[in-house]
């Protein structure tokens, strides 16, 4: 049974499966001493990203859903104010109180599992919230899908915020988890993130594409138009998500490009707005509207030029994308991901060898759609929007190709992660104790 609320509505997922769950269950009783109906579990999904790609932080508009893979968290709540955690992916035991007062991480080199655990204990009181217990918990999430570019470190944080605010009778909208993970991202941890990885995990309905404006915080849904919803709700879908892993790790805070590319997107917008002699407006390139972006670009250093044309391609892409999903035409959706993906590369400058040759192996496979970077794109994974047909066979004909492309790479994936077939997801929830259950 979900949690009153928590998941929006949205129909029941098929992630996660009751034999994950026990598993999680297990475990916490193995921590805790407790009872087994005792334990909730936070079910985060982790994200991909079609259309939108790096102008969430500009306050563009961005396409989101979620997958059937993400992060578990077990928990019961503490007799008292102490966290204690284990991890399926890391070792050692976390311990520390929620009464404690975090600071932020000044060195970005610093931070690992237990920061994102602190982060959200830090964003709750930084935004005014009492917090009396803590929880015993144990998370988890799918190896070699932690640190991939399909946003896990938002989905950790995120079930980190849910676990605290339910023990705690804490109840906030997904608007404000929104919130609260960015506090996490850019105040906790450093890093210049958007609110596009939270909102898609918080927001996402399955069945459905998720429009985020970044600079309003609005979210609206468009239904794929061959569908009647009630067979959206059964899953009937036309099409299936492919993942393809590079065997690169991504890590956000040690990749200093990113964070340089969006420096880059402000200057861009500082130098477009100063042209007009708007000095006082915020410098984001949806402050500066396409007209005088087209007659003023001339002025950009080149650098600058390529991220606002990436920017600003990139949302003529969106909205082309919510028409082309409305109607029906998986074929114009896919070409426009494809777009998009050419202009990461191009003009954004993200990527990598592997990257780029992994993504070009997608595009020539049987039935698929369109396919670009999944994250940040400078290493972790690729997406393709894939016939659910020929699903099976774009995956054995790209796990083959890009073995022989990076056999040294390759060797570093679990066999069974190399290429992934998925189906879109629903939105984080909490799931109660076996004996809420009906």
């Amino acid at each position: 049974m979900v949690a009153p609320g928590v998941a929006g509505g949205s129909p029941p997922s098929r992630w996660p499966s009751e034999e994950e769950l026990d598993i999680v269950r297990k475990k916490v009783v193995e921590i805790s001493g407790r009872d087994t109906t005792e334990v909730r579990v936070v079910a985060c999904p982790y994200r991909i990203c079609p259309l939108g790609a790096h102008i969430d932080h500009q306050g563009g508009i961005v396409t989101a859903m979620t997958i059937n893979y993400g992060v578990l968290l077990g928990f019961v709540p503490s007799d008292d104010a102490e966290v204690v955690l284990q991890s399926g992916q890391f070792k050692g035991v976390i311990r520390f109180r929620v009464d404690d007062l975090q600071k932020p991480i000044e060195n970005p080199e610093n931070i690992d599992w237990e920061s994102y655990a602190r982060g959200a204990v830090y964003a709750l009181q930084n935004s005014g919230y009492d917090l009396r217990k803590g929880i015993i918990g144990y998370i988890s999430g799918v190896k070699g899908l932690d640190s991939s570019g399909l946003s896990s470190s938002a989905a950790v944080g995120i079930a980190y915020l849910l676990a605290l605010e339910n023990v705690n009778d804490l109840a906030l909208s997904p608007v404000d988890n929104i919130q609260l993970d960015k506090c996490i991202e850019n105040k906790y941890l450093g890093l210049e993130n958007g609110i596009l990885d939270p909102s898609a995990i918080l927001l996402s309905r399955h069945g459905y594409l998720t429009f985020m404006d970044c600079k309003t915080a609005l979210p609206s849904y468009v239904y794929f138009s061959e569908l009647s919803k009630s067979q959206q709700s059964q899953g009937q879908l036309p099409f299936k998500i492919l993942l393809a892993f590079s065997g690169l790790q991504h890590n956000l805070p040690k990749k200093r490009g990113y964070n340089t590319r969006v420096f880059e997107c402000k200057e861009a917008a500082c130098a477009l707005l100063c042209a007009l002699g708007c000095e006082d407006a915020s410098s984001i390139l949806r402050n500066v509207e396409p007209g005088v972006y087209e007659s003023q670009k001339c002025i950009l250093e080149e650098n600058l030029a390529r991220r606002a044309e990436h920017y600003f391609s990139e949302m003529k892409r969106v909205v082309k994308g919510r028409d082309a999903w409305a109607r029906g035409n998986l074929q114009e959706f896919g070409q426009l991901v494809s777009a998009s993906g050419r202009s990461s590369i191009v003009n954004y400058e993200c990527g990598s060898k592997e990257m780029i040759e992994l993504h070009e192996i997608l595009l020539k496979a049987p039935g698929v759609l369109g396919a670009r970077f999944s994250g940040a794109g400078f290493r972790g994974c690729c997406l393709a929007i894939v016939d659910r047909d020929q699903a099976e066979e774009a995956a054995a004909h790209v796990r083959a190709e890009y073995e022989k492309a990076q056999p040294e790479v390759v060797n570093k994936i679990p066999m069974d992660r190399r290429v992934l077939v998925c189906e879109p997801g629903d939105s984080a929830r909490v799931i109660l104790p076996l004996s809420h259950h009906s």
